[in-house]
C-alpha cells in the first residue's frame, strides 16, 4: 500500500471517529498506530523518488539549457541568411508588384472588350425588335383593311358575300 492509500485510510478513520463538544473527537489508538506506522515504512520509498526527481529535474534543465543555446545559435545564423536573402526579396517583390499591375491592365482591357461586346449584341437585338415591331405595325394594318369588312360603331361587322 502507498503512503497516499494509507492517508486515505487515515481519513476515513477520522470520518467515523465519535464526535465530542469543542471540535474534538474519539479514535481507535491502535489503529491510527498501524496507519502511522504503514506510513513511516512507505516513506523511505517516497523520498528516495522524490531525490530522484530532483536529480532528473538537474539533468532536464541542464538539456534544456543546452538546446536553448543550440537554438539561439541556428536562429542566429538564419537570421544572418535571411538578411542575405533581403535582395532576393526585394527583387521578388518588385516582380509581385509588377504582375499585380499587368493584372490589372489585362483585366481594365477585358472589361471594357467585354463591355464593347454587350453593346453590339444589344444594338443587334434593338435592330432586330425594330425591325420586327414594324412588320408587326403593318401586320395590324393590313389586318384591319381586310376585304368584306367594314367598321360600325366600336366594333367589326362582317359582310357576307
Amino acid at each position: 500500500m502507498n503512503v497516499e492509500e494509507l492517508l486515505d485510510r487515515l481519513d476515513e478513520l477520522l470520518d467515523k471517529a465519535w464526535s465530542l463538544p469543542g471540535n474534538r473527537c474519539m479514535v481507535d489508538a491502535e489503529k491510527i498506530r498501524v496507519l502511522v506506522d504503514d506510513i513511516r515504512l512507505n516513506m523511505p520509498q517516497e523520498i528516495k523518488q522524490a531525490r530522484g526527481i530532483v536529480a532528473d529535474r538537474a539533468d532536464i534543465i541542464s538539456t534544456a539549457k543546452r538546446e536553448a543555446d543550440m537554438i539561439t545559435r541556428q536562429a542566429e545564423e538564419r537570421a544572418r541568411a535571411m538578411v542575405a536573402n533581403e535582395e532576393i526579396t526585394r527583387m521578388a517583390q518588385q516582380k509581385a508588384a509588377e504582375m499585380v499591375a499587368q493584372a490589372q491592365q489585362k483585366g481594365r482591357e477585358m472589361r471594357r472588350a467585354s463591355q464593347e461586346f454587350v453593346d453590339d449584341i444589344m444594338k443587334r437585338v434593338d435592330e432586330n425588335l425594330t425591325v420586327n415591331l414594324t412588320e408587326i405595325r403593318k401586320t395590324r394594318a393590313s389586318l384591319k383593311q381586310v376585304p368584306g369588312e367594314r367598321r360600325q360603331g366600336g366594333g367589326f361587322t362582317v359582310e357576307e358575300e
